[in-house]
């Protein structure tokens, strides 16, 4: 059985993400559950599901008044960068390291659905985003000062400098996650 299913405790009552975030856990599932021979084409799946997704998630972001550097993009940009080398490793034999990978994943996902995603969603519902046509209705609620932090509540711009921000892992870093470190 996968570590993620699909669960009412990750949506967050907006349709569009919850459909996409359904998808992440039912690809991520798909990888948890494959054989040797398959793992690297359903980790690739996910990582081009992941980049539509957090594009997605950036776009609105830039249209409702978050800075270019917040924490919940970069957040994003961190997790790509993650997938993409443990792609890489996995194309030289290291399959391990890419299943280790989606369970971090796994243990990832859930906290940032529901702080930074969830907090994103009542951004673009309090500001009237529609993410669907992108036509904004409450223009005047826009935040008047750009957002670095990342949108939540458990957030804010010294927080997101010191806690909300995932640890930068680069092609350098082949050595195992050290016991109770964690993908962000």
């Amino acid at each position: 059985m996968p570590a993620l299913v699909w669960s009412d405790a990750l949506s967050l009552s907006m349709p569009v993400m919850d459909h996409t975030h359904e998808a992440f856990v039912e690809l991520l599932a798909l990888v948890e559950q494959a054989d040797d021979a398959s793992l690297l084409r359903h980790w690739q799946a996910l990582i081009e599901h992941t980049v539509d997704h957090f594009g997605q998630e950036d776009a609105w972001m830039r249209a409702t008044g978050f800075a270019p550097g917040n924490c919940h993009s970069t957040q994003h940009a961190v997790v790509l960068e993650v997938m993409r080398d443990s792609a890489r490793r996995g194309t030289q034999g290291e399959l391990d390291w890419v299943r280790r990978i989606a369970a971090e994943l796994a243990d990832w996902f859930p906290n940032h659905a529901q702080t930074m995603d969830a907090g994103l969603a009542l951004h673009l519902k309090s500001v009237g985003y529609d993410p669907v046509t992108g036509l904004l209705t409450a223009p005047s609620a826009l935040p008047t000062q750009a957002i670095s932090g990342c949108g939540s509540n458990s957030c804010h711009d010294k927080a997101a400098a010191n806690d909300t921000q995932a640890p930068q892992r680069t092609e350098a870093a082949n050595e195992p996650l050290p016991v109770g470190e964690s993908l962000v």
